[in-house]
C-alpha cells in the first residue's frame, strides 16, 4: 500500500478537517475550569448541607458551578474544592431558591455575559475550514502549493547551453525551412548586417504542415543554434479554467522575453489560442479571445518588441485568425511539407544512424517505396524494422524488416490469428487481383509494386501502387485511371461469383469522392464546367458550420449527382472491359495469391506480361462549341 500517495492526496486532508470540526467546536463552546461533575441530588444536599461557599448558575447551559469549603469523597471517589451538577427545567425554580437560602456570599442571579470572540470562532471556523480546503485543492490542480497566486505566471520552458542540442544538421527534407530559420539566427546573433541597409527584424514566424513532417523539430533546431534565450510553449498552456489567466501568462511570457532579449518564443499548436474571433462560443468575450488579443498586441503594439521573434507550428493555418497572419505579427509563413523522394532518403540516412544494417540494404529504395510519408513515418519505418529485428533473434536489419515496417506503418499489425476460409480468400485474392490487374490494363496509372491476402489492420489484403516519381499535380486521366482501379476488386467479385461482397466499401467511397471532387472541385465536368461547388471548408469549427449551407440550386446539385454517377459507371465499364479482356491472367493472379500470399513488384510483373491495355481514352473537351488546339500549333 503506497501510504505516501494516501498521505499526500485531498480525501485525507478532507478527513482530517471533518475530525478537527467534529471536535475542536463543541469544546469552544464547552466551559473551562468548571470542575468534576456530580449528580443533581448529590449537588443539591451539597447545598443544603452548608459545604458550598460560592454558587453560579448558568441558564444557557442550565448548569451550576460550585465551589466547596472542602474536598469529600464519595462512592470511592475523590472530588475537589469544585464540582457542577446540570438540572432539567422542571427543577430550575426549586434549584434557585436553595441556593438563595443557604445565603451564599458568591451567589449572584445576574446572567452571564457570554464570550462573543467564541461564539464568532465556533460560528466561523466550519467554513475557514471548508474554504481552505476548497483553495487547496484549486491549488493542487494548478500546480501545488508552491505556485500560489501565480495562475498568471507563463508556464514557458527556457532552453539555455546546458539543454541538449538539437541543430540544422539533424533536420533533413526541408531544406528551404531551414534556409529561411537559419535566416532569422542571423537576424539575433548579427542585428547591424541588416539595420544598415533598413530592414527590420521580422517579428513571427509561422511553420505549417501536415502532422509529423518536423515543425517542432524545426523550432528545437532553431534553439540549438541560436545560443540566446529560447521560450518554448504550448498554445493550450496559455488557456486555463480562469478568466485573464491567458491574457497575464501572455504578458508575463513577453517580459520575461524582453529582460533575457535577444530572444526567441516558439509557441506549438497555436491554432488552440489563434482561432479566428467571433467564432467560438463566448463570442468575442470568451478567455481564448481575450488571451489572443493580449497576444496580438505584445507582437505588434505600441510597445515594439525588439530582438523578439515569435515562431509559431501549427496544423491549420486556415483556421487562424487574420490578425495573426498580417505583415507585422507573422511576417513569414513557411510551409513543412511531406518530403520528396530526396528528403526521404536523406531522412532515412539520419534515423538510420546507430542502427546496425546488412550491407546490401539500399535506403534508397526505401525512399521510393514511400511517396507521401512524412519524417515522423520514415522514423518509426527503421524503429519497427529494428524492433522486428529484435523480435527475431537477429543482429541487422534486412529488406524483409524494412517491408513489413512499411506494411506495419501503411496498414497495420498483421493479423495471424484470422482464420479465413478457403471460399473468403477466393474472394479476396480476386478482389485483390481485380485491383492490379485494371491498374496495370490502363494507361495513366502507376505501376503495381505489391499485393497480398494477408489480413491487416482493417483490411482483409491490399494492392499497392506507387508512382515511381513524386508526383505534384494529377491529371484528369490519371484520376479517371485511379476510380476506375477502385472500382476492379468490386468488378471482379461481380464477373468470378456474380455475388459481389461487402468488402469493396471503402473502394466505392474513396472512388465516389474522387469523382465528386472532379465536377465540384477541379472543374473536369462539362455539364457543370469550371465552377466550384460548396464553401470548400473541409475543417469547419464551431461558429463556422452553423451558418455554412449549400451555396447551390437543387436543380444543379441534380446535375451534379448525375455527373459523379456517370463518371463511377464509365470507370466501372472500363474495368469490366480490362477484367474480362485479361481473365486468364486474372485467374491466373488469384491462384498465385492463394499459393503465396503475397507477390511483390517483380513477381507482378512476371505474371503481367501479356496484359491487353485499354485504349487511350478520346480527348476531353470541356465544351464541344471549343475547337481543340493541336499541339504545335498557334490559338
Amino acid at each position: 500500500m503506497n501510504f505516501k500517495k494516501i498521505f499526500t492526496g485531498p480525501l485525507f486532508w478532507i478527513l482530517l478537517a471533518v475530525l478537527i470540526l467534529l471536535v475542536a467546536v463543541p469544546a469552544l463552546f464547552s466551559s473551562a475550569g468548571a470542575g468534576q461533575r456530580v449528580d443533581t441530588n448529590v449537588g443539591m444536599e451539597l447545598i443544603e448541607d452548608g459545604q458550598v461557599t460560592e454558587a453560579r448558575i448558568d441558564d444557557g447551559d442550565s448548569r451550576v458551578d460550585l465551589t466547596l469549603a472542602e474536598s469529600f469523597e464519595l462512592d470511592g471517589t475523590e472530588y475537589e474544592d469544585a464540582v457542577h451538577f446540570h438540572f432539567s427545567q422542571a427543577r430550575a425554580e426549586t434549584v434557585a431558591e436553595s441556593i438563595a437560602a443557604a445565603d451564599l456570599d458568591g451567589y449572584t442571579d445576574e446572567p452571564e455575559q457570554s464570550n462573543w470572540l467564541l461564539s464568532m470562532l465556533g460560528f466561523m471556523i466550519p467554513f475557514l475550514i471548508i474554504a481552505a480546503i476548497f483553495i487547496w485543492l484549486i491549488l493542487r490542480m494548478s500546480g501545488g502549493g508552491s505556485r500560489v497566486m501565480q495562475f498568471g505566471k507563463s508556464k514557458a520552458k527556457m532552453f539555455d547551453k546546458d539543454m541538449p542540442e538539437v541543430n540544422f544538421q539533424d533536420v533533413a527534407g526541408a531544406e528551404e525551412a531551414v534556409e529561411e530559420l537559419h535566416e532569422i539566427k542571423e537576424f539575433l546573433s548579427e542585428p547591424e548586417k541588416f539595420q544598415r541597409l533598413g530592414a527590420k527584424i521580422p517579428k513571427g514566424v509561422l511553420l505549417y504542415g501536415p502532422p509529423g513532417t518536423g515543425k517542432t523539430l524545426l523550432a528545437k533546431a532553431v534553439a540549438g543554434e541560436a545560443g540566446g534565450s529560447f521560450y518554448s510553449i504550448s498554445g493550450s498552456d496559455f488557456v486555463e479554467m480562469f478568466v485573464g489567466v491567458g491574457a497575464s501568462r501572455v504578458r508575463d511570457l513577453f517580459k520575461q522575453a524582453k529582460e533575457n532579449s535577444p530572444a526567441i518564443i516558439f509557441v506549438d499548436e497555436i491554432d488552440a489560442v489563434g482561432r479566428q474571433r467571433g467564432a467560438g462560443v463566448g463570442g468575442g468575450n470568451d478567455e481564448r479571445e481575450q488571451t489572443l488579443n493580449q497576444l496580438l498586441v505584445e507582437m505588434d503594439g505600441f510597445d515594439a518588441n525588439a530582438n523578439i521573434i515569435v515562431i509559431a507550428a501549427t496544423n491549420r493555418p486556415d483556421v487562424l485568425d487574420p490578425a495573426l497572419l498580417r505583415p507585422g505579427r507573422f511576417d513569414r509563413q513557411i510551409p513543412v511539407e511531406a518530403p520528396d523522394f530526396n528528403g526521404r532518403q536523406q531522412i532515412l540516412q539520419v534515423h538510420s544512424k546507430g542502427k546496425p544494417m546488412v550491407p546490401d540494404l539500399d535506403l534508397k529504395q526505401v525512399a521510393r517505396k514511400t511517396p507521401g510519408f512524412t519524417g515522423a513515418d520514415l522514423a518509426n519505418v527503421l524503429n519497427e524494422a529494428a524492433l522486428l529485428t529484435a523480435r527475431s533473434n537477429a543482429d541487422l536489419i534486412d529488406d524483409r524488416a524494412i517491408d513489413e515496417a512499411i506494411d506495419r506503418v501503411m496498414a497495420g499489425p498483421q493479423k495471424r490469428t484470422r482464420l479465413m476460409k478457403h471460399h473468403e480468400r477466393r474472394v479476396t485474392a480476386y478482389h485483390e487481383g481485380g485491383h492490379a490487374l485494371v491498374a496495370a490494363a490502363l494507361n495513366y496509372s502507376a505501376p503495381v509494386t505489391k499485393i497480398t491476402i494477408l489480413p491487416r489492420g482493417r483490411a482483409l489484403g491490399y494492392t499497392m501502387v506507387i508512382p515511381e516519381d513524386d508526383k505534384y499535380s494529377t491529371t484528369r486521366n490519371e484520376l479517371l485511371d485511379q476510380i476506375a482501379y477502385a472500382m476492379g476488386g468490386r468488378v471482379a467479385e461481380e464477373i468470378v461469383f456474380r455475388d459481389p461482397s461487402t468488402g469493396a466499401a471503402n473502394d466505392i467511397q474513396k472512388a465516389t469522392d474522387t469523382a465528386r471532387r472532379m465536377v465540384t472541385e477541379y472543374g473536369m465536368s462539362a455539364r457543370v464546367g469550371s465552377v466550384k461547388l460548396g464553401s470548400g471548408d473541409s475543417s469547419p469549427f464551431l461558429g463556422r458550420e452553423m451558418t455554412t449551407g449549400k451555396d447551390y440550386s437543387e436543380d444543379l446539385a441534380a446535375i451534379v449527382d448525375a455527373e459523379v454517377r456517370s463518371i463511377i459507371d464509365e470507370a466501372h465499364d472500363e474495368a469490366y472491359w480490362a477484367l474480362t479482356e485479361n481473365r486468364q491472367i486474372l485467374d491466373t493472379l488469384a491462384e498465385e495469391l492463394l499459393r503465396v500470399e503475397t507477390l511483390n513488384a517483380m513477381e507482378v510483373a512476371e505474371i503481367f506480361t501479356g496484359v491487353t491495355k485499354r485504349p487511350v481514352r478520346k480527348v476531353w473537351e470541356s465544351s464541344p462549341d471549343r475547337p481543340l488546339v493541336v499541339e504545335g500549333e498557334n490559338a
